[in-house]
């Protein structure tokens, strides 16, 4: 069956988000039934600051923020040279704390000051009754203060601050927590012992020798924080194929953090089947190949250009099996384009580093994976497609829902079939809003595994950026702001790519010229070309870019791949 040029969520909209009266008298009921309100009574006389690096000075030294949210700026500032900034993005509150030592059955003042709308400072594992204080509104800096108790048996409470769902990034500076200073603990030592262990071709174990004080551990990528541990081991995820990096890790206990690790040396598996020719390059175009005739330019697979590194066939068809699928080549309405031919064409991709992967979903895709027999069924009837035609992996396009528990078991299950295989998704806008939406909980889940996620910036309408902003579609800031949500939640820049229309035929709406592509590119990996948002980071290693479709394209001259192709190449 033809499909027409697919509306991704076309009609589809979601609302900024804000707090009405009604949702802030519910939020001030909420705080006052779970002590969240400042409590009465007098702290112990104590001019010592218990808080370690209390006005952020040193960045985040001492300050751990929820899903990345936060970071250190030069302006505003209350005193000094730095405050905290951080953003609340979907469902994730913009928690920022550290754990401090106290004594038990003794008095403690906690204040901070702090500059937006909804913001949050508060003490929790008190041992008696948490607090915290709030504020709706501080247009400009207004100091927090709350009190509070420790139990008989507290020797350390955890001070935080966060915002609130949809709203802006908040501010906070000189925090501070006095009263009787618990017993000091020293910096632990330097781990010693870091060493490598499994390696596939994205990611990489890493062990070490315990360290005595030690509460928990940060790990570096080639001099990068990457990941922080509460044990001495980790998988450090999101690699490239073939590739080598440099490992080290630090110790860290309330105290502070120790030393980095002498360098250690890892080298990713190569691709799939081993020793692949063809791995998925550092940056990467992926196109959407149709296998049916809506009025785009009808395409052989080897009439794809050389621009594109992935090319995504569109679409496997259900079978009346839960969860299986097969592929149909449309060999009518591609002019006569054989099987034999199709599978012939794939190979010399392949020879020319390219990758060739099968789609699943769609606009009218009905494929549903939401039992352990349709994960099997799922994991099987893939990799039976990848042995008939040769594909290298799978595209996960579902759009009319996902199940994480049951998507994660038929990826990891197809994985254990053919090791390294290529894994794309192209979520919706509204799937990737929070790390809690089933879409994100699956990239999330297959990190190790994953390729790309190239989400469709396109029939989407507004949305909520990583900074609480709301974005209209068809912008620079549109991209950058969304993408934004998902380089800080969890997923590693290579994982990350910018899925947009290759023409204004290719969707109902959000399409943007190439440059305007190039120029979000520019602003993730470079800082330049960015509209009124600009990224806290950059994020050099970012994937690159999506389009539906290669056919879209070519019916407008290839003029998508040949601006946006040589751009992803030269990115960093």
């Amino acid at each position: 069956m033809h499909r027409a040029p697919r509306a991704l969520g076309a009609g589809r909209r979601r609302r900024g988000r804000s707090l009405s009266r009604a949702a802030s008298a519910a939020v001030s009921a909420a705080l006052a039934t779970t002590g969240l309100v400042a409590l009465g009574g007098s702290a112990a006389a104590a001019d010592t600051n218990l808080a370690r690096n209390p006005g952020f000075e040193t960045g985040l030294d001492g300050w751990t923020c929820s899903g990345g949210s936060g970071t250190t700026v030069s302006s505003p500032v209350h005193s000094g040279t730095s405050a905290l900034k951080a953003a609340p993005a979907g469902t994730d509150q913009a928690l920022c704390s550290q754990t401090v030592s106290v004594q038990p059955n003794s008095d403690y003042k906690l204040s901070g000051w702090v500059q937006g709308s909804y913001i949050y400072l508060g003490a929790k594992g008190t041992g008696t009754t948490d607090v915290s204080t709030w504020t709706s509104s501080a247009n400009d800096w207004r100091q927090l203060t709350t009190q509070f108790r420790t139990g008989p048996n507290t020797t350390s409470v955890t001070v935080y601050t966060h915002g609130w769902y949809g709203q802006p990034a908040y501010h906070a500076d000189d925090i501070s927590l006095t009263g009787p200073g618990g017993p000091q603990l020293p910096v632990p030592a330097t781990p010693s012992g870091l060493r490598t262990g499994t390696a596939t071709s994205t990611s990489i174990d890493l062990s070490w020798s315990p360290v005595t004080g030690a509460t928990g551990y940060h790990v570096y990528r080639d001099g990068t924080r990457v990941q922080s541990v509460s044990g001495a081991s980790a998988t450090v995820t999101g690699l490239t194929p073939a590739t080598s990096y440099q490992f080290q890790v630090s110790a860290v206990n309330s105290a502070g953090e120790s030393p980095k690790s002498a360098a250690v040396t890892g080298r990713t598996a190569e691709g799939p089947g081993g020793g692949q020719p063809h791995p998925v390059p550092k940056h990467a175009v992926t196109g959407y190949w149709q296998n049916f005739n809506n009025g785009a330019t009808v395409q052989k697979i080897s009439d794809v250009p050389s621009n594109y590194d992935i090319i995504a066939v569109a679409f496997a068809d259900a079978t009346g099996t839960p969860g299986a699928v097969t592929f149909n080549l449309d060999t009518a309405g591609l002019n006569g384009y054989t099987v034999d031919q199709f599978k012939a064409d794939i190979k010399a991709k392949q020879a020319a580093g390219k990758s060739v992967i099968i789609s699943v979903g769609g606009e009218k895709g009905s494929v549903a994976v939401n039992s352990s027999a349709a994960a099997n069924a799922f994991a099987n009837s893939i990799h039976a497609l990848m042995q008939e035609y040769g594909f290298d992996g799978v595209d996960i396009d579902l759009e009319n829902g996902l199940n994480s528990t049951y998507m994660t078991q038929a990826l990891r299950s197809l994985s254990q079939k053919a090791p390294g295989l290529v894994i794309t998704m192209a979520p919706q806008t509204i799937d990737m809003q929070s790390t809690s939406n089933e879409y994100f909980k699956t990239a999330l889940n297959i990190k190790d595994i994953l390729t790309v996620v190239n989400m469709q910036y396109y029939n989407s309408g507004s949305m909520l950026g990583c900074d609480g902003k709301v974005y209209s579609q068809g912008t620079v800031d549109f991209l950058t702001a969304l993408a934004c949500i998902q380089l800080e939640g969890g997923l590693d820049p290579s994982q990350v790519g910018l899925g947009l229309p290759a023409s204004t035929r290719g969707a109902g709406g959000g399409y943007v010229s190439p440059t305007v592509v190039n120029n979000a590119l520019d602003c993730l990996a470079r800082g330049t070309n960015c509209g009124t948002f600009k990224p806290a980071k950059t994020y050099p290693s970012i994937r690159g870019a999506m389009t539906w479709s290669t056919n879209w394209d070519a019916l407008s001259g290839n003029a998508w791949s040949n601006v946006v192709g040589p751009h992803v190449r030269n990115l960093p």
